[in-house]
């Protein structure tokens, strides 16, 4: 893959408070333009060789940081870690670890590398592949910038904006690979949702998936045929440890692929800013599914032509995660195995197939609480053999950026009440939530002997956040 640009805004914004400059003045030492330095530490430029030497010259900078901080997800990866429930009692807020990986950037790698290997109390042995994964994947803030411009180019080439986008993918892969599509029946493919067979020369699909899941499925396949070696320079450079995990990515990239060709970014992020983001309209103008929409939603981080910073999770009835990708939006609420039940997450599945909105506050780290505005519905997720399970699929953005999309008109975010909500009952700390299931990890309880609490759980406060 090709160098991604450097984009090293939260390490220059904490080597200027230590320095105590204000952004004229670094400015001024680094020989650039205030309002340019703003747009470095806002993540919305790179780093060039130019200002990397001027770092070096006038403040003894070590480019090695920058490599640390990519390698710990920066600021947000090591708020993730500290906000564990395991650390919950200590009270740590952001600024601290901001200070923590601004003074000791070295030591917040070490302390950022045994949490890894001890891994969350939560992880089951099997489930680490995954967690690598999503690992891998929020430190390119699912955003792959090489496997989007090919994809960009190929959607140009088969000319995807003008015709059937379906048809243009099986003369694609008859054309170009000698592949014909076929639809088997459910008693011939009872097992799979696509199979490449080539002795045949087919590319199979099973006849119970719809209409905007065979799309899906060939312009998969597309990606393991054409992208296989992008793909492949890609793991290779995430450095996983295991075949699962790496299988896992590939896995991944060949579906971002296919997303992208169906929805090339720059169309897609025009169509976004004309309609407000309006999912009704996005949704029929490229023809895919809800889910497929959300991904894609998150994707949005090509310097120079920004998207929104959404994040999307997929949840079950019971609250269990499947899915979930950061995206850009510095959210680290659902680093956790089960959700809150006061979220929208769990309302959709007594209103299936509406789409719910909500504005929620939750103290992602202790005594910091941030707005996010959500929106929810259910979907249907069909197997080869014609089973459905259904899902709850959430994306959310920073309540402060949430004005910008159609689903928000009519809403107050800046004067509404947020629903209060918890990182599930284990790691959150309100002490009157009479929605608890669990005590927190830990909390302390407290017990009268002369009455009982209204409460499920009567929890000192010492410990609360809120």
């Amino acid at each position: 893959m090709a160098d991604e640009p450097m984009m090293a805004g939260p390490a220059l914004r904490r080597l200027r408070k230590r320095e105590n400059l204000t952004q004229a003045a670094m400015a001024s030492r680094l020989a650039i333009s205030a309002s340019y330095l703003n747009l470095i530490e806002r993540n919305q430029r790179p780093v060039t060789a130019r200002v990397l030497v001027q770092l070096i010259s006038e403040f003894a900078f070590d480019p090695q940081s920058l490599k640390i901080d990519e390698r710990i997800g920066g600021l947000d990866g090591l708020v993730r870690r500290v906000g564990d429930e395991r650390f919950a009692d200590l009270g740590i807020d952001r600024e601290e670890v901001d200070t923590f990986l601004s003074e000791s950037p070295q030591i917040a790698a070490a302390f950022a590398r045994l949490y890894d290997q001890a891994g969350h109390p939560a992880a089951l042995p099997n489930a680490e592949p995954t967690y690598a994964v999503r690992t891998a994947i929020e430190h390119w803030k699912n955003h792959f910038s090489d496997l989007d411009h090919a994809a960009e180019a190929l959607a140009d080439e088969m000319r995807l904006s003008r015709g059937n986008l379906s048809a243009a993918l099986v003369d694609r892969l008859r054309e170009r690979h000698q592949l014909a599509v076929r639809i088997l029946p459910r008693e011939v493919m009872p097992d799979h949702r696509r199979r490449l067979d080539l002795h045949a020369r087919q590319v199979q699909l099973a006849e119970m998936l719809g209409p905007r899941s065979r799309t899906f499925q060939m312009a998969v396949q597309l990606a393991e045929l054409e992208q296989r070696d992008e793909i492949e320079k890609i793991v290779q450079g995430a450095k996983l440890e295991d075949d699962s995990s790496r299988e896992f990515l590939k896995r991944h990239l060949s579906a971002y692929f296919a997303a992208a060709l169906i929805m090339p970014y720059g169309r897609f992020l025009r169509a976004c800013d004309a309609t407000g983001y309006d999912l009704s309209i996005l949704l029929r103008r490229f023809e895919v599914s809800f889910e497929q929409l959300a991904h894609r939603l998150t994707t949005l981080q090509r310097v120079g032509q920004r998207g929104l910073p959404f994040f999307m999770l997929r949840v079950d009835g019971a609250g269990q995660l499947s899915k979930r990708f950061v995206g850009a939006s510095g959210a680290t609420f659902f680093d956790t195995e089960q959700l809150c039940p006061l979220w929208i997450a769990m309302k959709t599945f007594r209103q299936p197939g509406d789409l719910l909105t909500e504005l929620v506050s939750l103290e992602e780290t202790a005594g910091e609480a941030k707005e996010w505005f959500c929106m929810a519905r259910t979907v249907s997720v069909g197997g080869a053999a014609g089973e459905s399970s259904r899902f709850s699929v959430v994306l959310g953005l920073d309540a402060r950026l949430g004005g910008a999309l159609v689903q928000s008109h009519g809403k107050s975010l800046d004067e509404g009440t947020p629903t209060r909500i918890g990182p599930g009952c284990r790691q959150c700390h309100r002490v009157d939530c009479q929605q608890r299931s669990l005590p927190p990890a830990s909390g302390r309880l407290v017990f009268d002997p002369l009455g009982r609490a209204s409460l499920p759980y009567a929890i000192a406060r010492d410990i609360a956040t809120s």
